[in-house]
């Protein structure tokens, strides 16, 4: 019988040790696995740089009235940027962030999960994607995040955003993934083909990695609504592998084109073409040795979408257009003679040569750098857009649209943007002094 009890006890005592560890395990649910495992990839970052300001804090006329030629007078100031980050290439300590956190930075630093700090060097940026690529210096024995596929997302499927929000280090938050493909304005303009989640992100996410439950990286945490609850907006994973590639190999992202022109749908239009809806892009041009042309594509086809999200108008297919980067696959649907096709074909990247000749075909100037900034008009074709507007040569072009020019290479975006606007405004100088004046085609 004493023999007996000794067992049952035995038992008993085994029991009661093994159950705190049975309830740990039913405790590691697949978020808590997922963090465990990517958390010492995921970084803080500062980015400090340096701001100039009005040294007197009141408007101009007071300053003139009262201080008369000390209004000029600067102020330098120290400013901070805090963010996240996520290192993709432990090997090469490569850290993945968003390109906002670190505009404008002098001194970037680092600091990891295990409390390691490095300073970082900027590899490549782009504002238009809001990516950058960071490295390390005299970083080892880093650790990395796994690559997901944001290709097969699932409306509704549980995501993790880690980061730092108001710079509480490595905070976790949950959601779902709520909708795809989402365009967002921003002081940039139009940017599209978000995932947006209900996970919390707040100022300090920027950059920081959105995961599936798997642990695996599927977006990259760039943006929320001001005044939105439980609405952000993160990368996809497959496009931003597409940029960092590009910034990687050279420094920058190539702005793309397909080779074509259009215009919007009106009813008249739609009614002569006999097409079935007033959204998409009519295209009006097909340029020689393009991928448009190489699609056989015509003019009189309407565009209807790309990669199965609808064009609207020009100017969405303008925003789907700065989206893109020369290495994808890109699927156009489209209507032609009553029928719907479809192409697949690679953007081209546009450099300043394309961008001077299209300004020269669209607008009728040929254009030049110059050297104290802007692009200096060196010919006005006859009968020309151009032409009708006065523009003369020795003029000097400052601004097309909303894009500043201070080199030729400004040029790329600023035609690439505005080539399709029936009006665009210029500022123009002549004689030393600046016009805002509407170019219409």
């Amino acid at each position: 019988m004493r023999r007996a009890l000794t067992v049952l006890a035995t038992i008993l005592m085994l029991a009661a040790l093994a159950a705190p560890a049975a309830a740990a395990d039913a405790r590691r649910t697949p978020v808590v696995r997922a963090v465990e495992k990517v958390s010492p990839a995921v970084v803080n970052i500062t980015a400090v740089g340096e701001t100039v300001t009005s040294a007197f804090p009141f408007p101009n006329d007071i300053i003139g009235r009262w201080f008369g030629n000390m209004q000029g007078l600067k102020r330098k100031q120290r400013r901070n940027n805090l963010g996240s980050g996520v290192i993709i290439d432990g090997k090469n300590a490569l850290v993945l962030t968003n390109a906002h956190v670190v505009a404008g930075a002098d001194t970037i630093r680092v600091r990891l999960h295990d409390t390691r700090v490095f300073q970082a060097e900027l590899l490549g940026s782009n504002l238009d994607f809001d990516l950058a690529v960071l490295r390390l210096k005299n970083a080892k024995n880093l650790p990395e995040t796994p690559m997901g596929d944001s290709g097969d997302i699932l409306i509704g499927e549980t995501v993790i955003a880690i980061g730092n929000p108001y710079g509480f280090s490595h905070t976790v938050t949950t959601g779902v993934v709520s909708a795809l493909n989402r365009s967002i304005q921003t002081k940039r303009g139009a940017m599209g083909n978000f995932i947006q989640t209900d996970a919390a992100i707040n100022p300090g996410n920027s950059g920081g990695p959105l995961l599936n439950i798997n642990g695996s990286l599927i977006g990259v945490n760039t943006a929320i609504l001001a005044d939105g609850e439980g609405i952000g907006f993160a990368i996809p994973i497959n496009k931003a592998r597409l940029v960092v590639e590009e910034l990687l190999t050279t420094g920058k992202v190539a702005p793309v084109w397909l080779g074509l022109t259009g215009q919007d749908i009106d009813q008249g239009t739609a009614h002569y073409f006999s097409l079935p809806t007033l959204n998409g892009l009519l295209i009006s041009e097909v340029y020689p040795d393009t991928p448009a042309e190489a699609a056989t594509l015509q003019p009189g086809d309407v565009l209807l979408s790309i990669n199965g999200r609808a064009v609207i108008d020009k100017d969405d297919y303008l925003t789907k257009l700065r989206g893109m980067t020369r290495k994808e696959r890109v699927r156009l649907d489209l209507f032609r003679s009553g029928k719907r096709f479809s192409v697949t074909l690679r953007p081209r990247a546009v450099d300043v040569s394309l961008a001077l000749s299209l300004a020269r075909d669209v607008w009728g100037m040929k254009l030049d750098g110059n050297r104290n900034g802007g692009v200096l008009v060196t010919e006005v074709l006859p009968k020309s857009p151009a032409a009708r507007l006065g523009i003369k040569r020795g003029d000097i072009i400052h601004r097309i649209g909303n894009v500043g020019l201070r080199t030729k290479d400004d040029l790329i975006p600023a035609v690439l943007m505005n080539r399709l606007q029936g009006k665009v405004f210029l500022n123009v100088q002549r004689e030393g002094r600046i016009y805002h004046v509407p170019l219409e085609l």
